[in-house]
């Protein structure tokens, strides 16, 4: 008998209202409102963005002013407009590498119209509907792009700190530096570290107070602290100059050569879109993962490269930096709280506010300040982070290439570089192909590492062929792609050589997985009347699992020309594969069957990787350090919900996932003993308790409630019935009005049985909690307690969290927690 039956034939289905995720759903308007979270993220934004796009006009030679008008242009242009409602758009310091090199060519007025021509050319890639393409690029090209981009800008700004002026380019400016190091300015250099050790320490301020101090932005607070000590101690800096908005150059017509003047469209163009692209992605992995954000709807990438191209139209024409999308700038929007877009606009308007209202204050900041703030954005595009990840991927030639290539070359041509150097790799990979041929025990092995093309298919016939007739083979495929020449060889061998009583196993080097070649040649043959991967069956022969509906019916017992009671003695021959059976195999039952081949698969497959892990568990002994009692329904597989594996979890299964409380007579103090067993010699850290959806014990439970609160149970005849006395509790807490229900985020539960399973979990835990050996964990801080719900038809999990509101199992996201 099942311990749990499912309480439908299907579960219900639930349909939730969708509407924009960063915007409240859809309803009759009443003029416009703002909402407390995007005022204040408004404002923590504007705080970074002021100084910063000061300091990111100082880096490229541009008027101050321009850097304000591209942050008030990113804010409300791009804000509006674009696709991505939290990413926060103005004067990125990637772009200052191309917009410094178009201004010392071509002057500023040209440079304009340059921004406003690379505008039009991202509202013509949004409209041709290209976005996506760009996240088709290696990252290994564009974390390169970015760090080469991050040296030039730290070296650049290096003289400025120094109180000297920058050069032209890298080289140069290495070449001035012994000479700047010379002749340096005291007052300008005590500034520029002042600015860093704020910008350093800042952000790790201990104790309550630093907690509270930390909300203001370290860059608003080194630029401020370092004005306020410039100005009471009277230095004599160069300090920042904003000029008359009358006489604010805006854009002109373009002159210049047309090929140079071409390559910078196409530079600003490049750089702009892939940053404020891969930039809209970025924020939408930070927005799902805040607390209690449901479920978020992507960027619209389209709609965000024509919002881009809009504000890089406006920028230019009013004479202003190009735009993007600033990670800083959007990382702080996002953490600030902001829930739609208006938190965007609003940061766009207090710039307007600050550069029409604030002049005489910005004036007072000395550059060497702005330069040490920019220096240090130069210094964190090289992230370590980045160079682990594609040194991890075997990528950090494409890498170090393209960051070179910008810092010798420029951007458009070490972005070029690092284009051929990803296509250098990926054709060095796809040819580079090792085949080798061993014997273990009388077994051949053949492994190949690397990609199966024509090209490797000499190789590979040689090895295959030096496996003898008759012999058993095990082909190990270690790689990802295998084309239809190579296909062919394998598949003419394999033929070949289980005709001549050879037996071929095909599989990849992890838990015996097949890679991508057709289904007949990584099944192999199967035998008539075995389970295959015929017909509709999607499960493949590699998988360690198998779902029961793969297997083909068993033939009756008449159909068979067999009688029920006869079985096949030791040493005959099968009648299906032709071959010898084993002891074991007599009087085997089609269930029998089931589990045998289960057994062998393991054995063939599983065992031999997990050995060692096991071997070093039985010489250590077990120290899981989760408790898990769950459901004894066979849908609900813990090693598999859990990601977990041997020696992981100390698991406790029954009918219902109930828990006894102490001093309960039910005849079973099995659970009690766990718990004892897990808490005080295991030692565990945490005890989850997880129910899940369809329980067929909840529905009995309800089946057999009383047709009134005063009407007694009947008492329970049998060993089930009297089990299920231990989830009274559970039943009395959901008849109990007094309270808020435990809920799902997102959706009311969908009938009584779902709503008893979640409020059996709850239950549950406060069973937990009466335990002795729990409650003493519990005071000394050495355990917590879980709850999760699993629904079986959604293969999703939910995990409770206590709010203000009550008991709410909050859906578990499928990001990845640890990055």
């Amino acid at each position: 008998m099942s311990a749990c039956v499912p309480a439908g034939a299907t579960e219900p289905a639930h349909t939730e209202r969708a509407h924009p995720p960063h915007s409240p759903p859809p309803g009759r308007r009443r003029g416009f409102r703002v909402a407390s979270a995007d005022l204040s993220a408004a404002v923590a934004v504007f705080l970074i963005a002021l100084p910063l796009s000061l300091g990111i006009a100082l880096t490229t030679g541009a008027p101050l002013q321009a850097g304000l008008v591209a942050a008030a242009v990113g804010g409300l242009v791009a804000g509006r407009l674009g696709g991505s409602p939290l990413q926060v758009s103005g004067p990125a310091a990637g772009l200052t590498v191309v917009t410094a090199d178009v201004i010392h060519q071509y002057g500023w007025r040209t440079t304009c119209a340059v921004t406003v021509l690379a505008g039009l050319a991202q509202l013509g890639l949004g409209c041709l509907r290209v976005a996506r393409g760009a996240l088709a690029v290696s990252p290994a090209i564009v974390h390169g792009m970015l760090a080469g981009i991050g040296v030039t800008i730290a070296v650049a700004q290096a003289h400025i700190v120094l109180g000297g002026e920058p050069q032209s380019s890298v080289p140069d400016n290495l070449r001035a530096l012994p000479a700047q190091l010379a002749g340096l300015d005291p007052a300008a250099l005590a500034m520029s570290v002042l600015t860093l050790a704020v910008l350093l320490l800042w952000p790790r301020l201990p104790g309550r107070a630093g907690h509270l101090l930390r909300r203001v932005p370290a860059a608003l607070v080194a630029v401020a602290g370092a004005t306020a000590i410039a100005a009471a101690a009277g230095l004599v800096l160069p300090l920042v100059d904003l000029p008359s908005w009358r006489s604010h150059a805006l854009a002109g017509l373009p002159e210049g050569p047309v090929l140079g003047l071409v390559a910078a469209v196409l530079a600003t163009t490049l750089v702009c879109s892939v940053q404020s692209l891969l930039g809209a992605v970025a924020v939408d992995k930070l927005a799902s993962a805040r607390p209690g954000a449901g479920h978020v709807v992507r960027s619209d990438l389209d709609r965000e490269l024509l919002g881009q191209g809009a504000a890089n139209v406006v920028s230019g024409t009013l004479g202003g930096l190009p735009v993007a999308g600033v990670a800083v700038r959007s990382t702080a929007n996002v953490h600030a709280g902001a829930v739609s877009r208006n938190s965007t606009m609003l940061h766009g308007v207090l710039v307007v506010a600050a550069a029409l209202l604030l002049v005489p204050l910005l004036e007072l900041i000395p550059l060497a300040s702005l330069a040490a703030l920019v220096m240090a954005v130069g210094i964190r595009m090289v992230s370590l982070h980045h160079i682990r990840t594609v040194t991890r991927h075997r990528e950090v030639l494409v890498y170090a290439v393209t960051a070179l290539g910008v810092i010798s070359l420029g951007v458009l041509e070490g972005v070029a570089l690092g284009i051929a150097a990803a296509v250098g790799v990926a054709l060095h990979r796809l040819t580079r192909t090792r085949i080798t041929h061993t014997e273990e025990d009388g077994v051949h092995h053949v492994h190949v590492r690397g990609q199966l093309t024509f090209l490797a298919v000499p190789r590979l016939s040689r090895a295959l062929h030096l496996v003898p007739q008759g012999a058993d083979a095990v082909v190990a495929l270690d790689g990802s792609f295998m084309d239809h020449a190579a296909y062919e060889t394998l598949q003419d061998w394999q033929s070949t050589h289980t005709a001549r009583g050879g037996t071929v196993e095909i599989t990849g080097r992890r838990t015996g997985v097949r890679i991508a070649e057709p289904g007949a040649l990584a099944s192999g043959p199967v035998p008539d009347g075995e389970p295959g991967t015929s017909g509709d069956c999607r499960c493949r022969a590699w998988t360690a699992w198998r779902n029961h509906q793969c297997d083909r019916p068993s033939p009756a017992p008449d159909d068979a020309g067999a009688r029920p009671d006869e079985t096949l003695e030791s040493g005959e021959a099968d009648p299906r594969t032709g071959r010898a059976l084993s002891a074991p195999a007599r009087g085997r039952t089609p269930g029998g069957r089931q589990l045998a081949r289960g057994l062998s698969t393991f054995q063939r497959r599983t065992a031999p990787l997990v050995r060692g892990e096991l071997a070093r568990l039985a010489r250590e002994g077990q120290r899981p350090s989760q408790l898990f009692l769950t459901c004894a329904d066979s849908r609900v597989v813990t090693s598999m919900i859990t990601s977990s594996g041997p020696g992981d979890l100390f698991v406790v299964r029954n009918v219902g996932n109930l828990v006894p409380p102490p001093g309960a007579e039910s005849g079973d103090d099995s659970v009690a003993a766990a718990l004892e067993y897990a808490v005080d010699v295991l030692a565990v850290r945490s005890i989850t308790v997880c129910g899940h959806s369809g329980c067929g014990a909840m529905q009995a439970l309800l089946d057999s409630r009383p047709a009134s609160p005063a009407s007694p149970a009947a008492p329970a005849a049998t060993p089930l019935g009297r089990w299920l006395r231990h989830g009274g509790p559970s039943l009395e807490r959901l008849r109990d009005t007094g309270g808020p229900a435990p809920r799902l985020a997102g959706r009311p539960p969908a009938d009584d049985v779902e709503q008893l399973c979640l409020t059996n979990v709850v239950q549950q835990l406060e069973h937990l909690r009466a335990h002795e050996s729990v409650a003493h964990a519990l005071k000394e801080g050495s355990l917590e307690l879980h709850g999760v719900y699993f629904h079986v038809g959604e293969a999703q999990a939910y995990l409770l969290a206590e709010q203000e509101e009550g008991r709410v199992f909050d859906r578990v996201r499928d990001v990845d927690l640890v990055v």
